[in-house]
């Protein structure tokens, strides 16, 4: 491959937007696994038996790790143009994979906000009717009512 050609393919994958239109790969060879990667990635999203968030998290890791391994590749390695295009199109797909995943992560991340702040919330309002004196089954005021 040319340097011409080898800093093309870099560009292309770099490129804000680079994943548009690109495809999450069926399988892919991570660490001499192969992983069902577009079967993973749907039941992440909820249309199957979904992964805990730790299996989530680590092949993210697994993703990211896999990325700059064929980056390093295409950049450093002596390979033939096809197979520089190869491994850019697995690397958008792997991008694709990555931006799926972690969009599903932070929406579970905002769910345990959102969980959380209504549990204070309500600590909070118990915690005033019972200093205030409101009796939460009568909705008035507990002792004497001068």
């Amino acid at each position: 491959m040319q340097d011409y050609e080898r800093e093309r393919l870099l560009e292309r994958i770099d490129r804000e937007g680079a994943t548009v239109g690109a495809s999450i790969p069926d399988s892919l060879e991570v660490n001499g696994e192969q992983i069902d990667l577009a079967a993973f990635v749907l039941d992440a999203r909820g249309d199957g038996p979904e992964p805990s968030a730790e299996e989530v998290q680590s092949l993210i890791r697994e993703l990211r790790g896999e990325r700059k391994r064929r980056r390093a590749k295409i950049e450093t390695g002596e390979i033939s143009r096809d197979r520089g295009e190869r491994l850019a199109e697995s690397i958008l797909g792997i991008d694709r994979a990555l931006t799926a995943l972690e969009s599903d992560a932070d929406t579970d991340l905002e769910a345990e906000a959102r969980r959380r702040k209504r549990a204070d919330q309500k600590r909070w309002r118990s915690f005033l009717d019972s200093a205030t004196g409101e009796d939460e089954n009568r909705g008035g005021r507990r002792g004497n009512t001068w």
